[in-house]
């Protein structure tokens, strides 16, 4: 039909298991200029969100809220016959009559619901109760965007909350002198349980070993160049230091880089490294730092600080998730001493734990004596597919991971 047009989910922007629509922006009958936002889409990885190619109104939802979408799926139709494109849009519905009738108009201020807010920002402004007159948009002619008001919603909610969200937390049930506290699993947390289970139990054999690091010489380094590098604007992290380490192990032992097929096994030369990045309450992501074996420690840092900060602000883009050949988990930066990470990456066929740096007693030889040093020690664990890589590669692995860490200059 003459002037329709179908927005589809991209075929290039799902990374993950599977996806599903968690929220429309619009709703049918809505005008939307070209490039607004109209659906959120949320994998097991990243949340994606798919615009409108060019100004229209929204004709016809096909995806429903909660309902599975797969790449090249239509998601709605787009009218943009020019009678539709050039429509105003719908105004608010009028107050009744017990309330205020500028409740709408509070919240908005001086920016009309009508002609400077498009769709999906009126929603978010109404569905939370904004009040954006002090907002200064930073969109074309200063036009409040989706990311101002998002902006705004997360200042809001580092203030102390002073009831219960409304949202899929129940309040504590009373029962005698007990309470439970009921949370609803959200799709991620879901999706990480199930990703998990299958790579455990169901696809790769699993083995860890476990060696033992002394961080001496890196802490030195690191004390020795934080500061120049905090000036150039990039955190010198620990995290940095074990990446590259990671990068000298898999020259040393490129198996570790590699994917199982029935009939082959593919090893790469390029090295994608995932981050376990814990967001909360809200779960894991694994942003991929790219190329990392063209990378020297001060190109890692300044990777790290990008992909972890936009993980944590949830700025990732799918191609931030996508592509990753190996996986550290630095579990040690919330208190952990030692863990066992699983693969939670398939078809990846490694994954690296690092623990918490503690002071312990070492005892070396020196001169044919046995002196106790107390040195910065952590356990480092490397989790592998067994069908891949055997205990001799394992071991090897680890013993040039941590001679690259002990002899650090």
């Amino acid at each position: 039909m003459a002037g329709i047009v179908e927005i589809r989910f991209p075929e290039d922007q799902q990374e993950g298991t599977e996806a599903t629509v968690t929220r429309w922006l619009v709703a049918e009958g809505d005008d939307v200029a070209a490039h607004d936002p109209v659906v959120e889409i949320e994998t097991d990885k990243v949340v994606i969100e798919v615009a409108a190619p060019e100004a229209g109104r929204i004709a016809d939802i096909k995806i429903r809220q909660d309902e599975e979408a797969n790449p090249g799926d239509v998601l709605c139709t787009l009218n943009t016959a020019a009678d539709a494109a050039a429509a105003p849009e719908k105004t608010a519905p009028a107050a009744p009559e017990n309330e205020p009738a500028s409740t709408e108009t509070a919240s908005v201020g001086e920016h009309s619901m009508n002609d400077q807010l498009s769709p999906a920002v009126r929603q978010r402004v109404l569905q939370h109760g904004l009040d954006i007159s002090g907002i200064a948009g930073s969109g074309r002619d200063g036009r409040i965007t989706l990311q101002d008001v998002e902006a705004l919603i997360a200042d809001r909610e580092k203030q102390p909350a002073t009831e219960l969200p409304s949202t899929n937390i129940s309040p504590p049930a009373v029962e005698g002198s007990e309470t439970i506290e009921t949370i609803a699993h959200d799709k991620m947390r879901k999706r990480i349980a199930d990703n998990m289970v299958a790579s455990l139990m169901h696809t790769a054999p699993h083995v860890t070993a476990v060696f033992e690091a002394d961080l001496s010489a890196v802490l030195r380094h690191r004390a020795a160049n934080k500061e120049s590098y905090a000036s150039a604007g990039t955190p010198l992290t620990l995290t940095a230091y074990f990446v590259a380490a990671a990068v000298a192990a898999i020259h040393k032992v490129p198996r570790v880089n590699s994917r199982w097929f029935d009939d082959h096994l593919e090893i790469y030369h390029h090295v994608n490294i995932g981050i376990g990045t814990a967001l909360g309450d809200q779960g894991l992501i694994v942003p991929v730092l790219q190329q990392v074996q063209n990378m020297g420690l001060r190109g890692i840092a300044a990777g790290l600080t990008d992909l972890v900060g936009r993980a944590r602000d949830n700025k990732l883009k799918p191609a931030d998730v996508r592509g990753g050949t190996f996986t550290i988990s630095n579990h040690g930066v919330s208190g952990s001493l030692f863990a066992t990470p699983i693969i939670i990456n398939q078809p990846q066929s490694a994954i690296l734990g690092v623990g918490k740096i503690e002071k312990r007693i070492k005892i070396k030889d020196v001169d044919g004596e046995d002196i106790m040093l107390i040195r910065p020690m952590c356990y480092v664990s490397l989790t592998i597919d067994h069908r891949v890589v055997d205990a001799y590669q394992t071991n090897a692995f680890l013993t040039e991971l941590v001679s690259t860490l002990e002899n650090w200059s």
